[in-house]
């Protein structure tokens, strides 16, 4: 998704609603068979293929309905766990994240204070 990285939020939503109606056309279907298919409506599907921000619950219809849904496991992939981590949690689910500010001040260098 590297031909994401430097659009802003508009410009993704508008190639996303893109390569979604680019999808229905090869389809060869309406937005109304769309919509009606996905059980959203033909106004929504419009305002997503035109790149206007929607609940993420239509998209995801809609993505259903084209059989797309599949794809979103390459958006979001399985997050890897270090074998250190593993070993460290012993089978337990890693339910919080330790603050950063902890980890920077141990790596930065002590001084007095009085350089301020």
């Amino acid at each position: 998704m590297e031909f994401f990285e430097g659009l802003s939020d508009d410009a993704i939503l508008k190639e996303l609603g893109h390569r979604i109606a680019q999808y229905r056309l090869n389809l060869n279907m309406t937005q109304a068979a769309l919509a009606q298919e996905a059980g959203v409506s033909r106004r929504t599907l419009h305002r997503i293929e035109h790149g206007d921000p929607t609940h993420i619950t239509n998209t995801l219809r809609i993505l259903r309905a084209l059989d797309l849904l599949d794809n979103l496991g390459a958006l979001i992939p399985e997050p890897a766990i270090s074998p250190i981590q593993q070993v460290k949690m012993q089978g337990k689910k890693r339910q919080r994240a330790s603050s950063p500010s902890e980890k920077s001040e141990q790596n930065s260098p002590w001084s007095w204070g009085d350089d301020e």
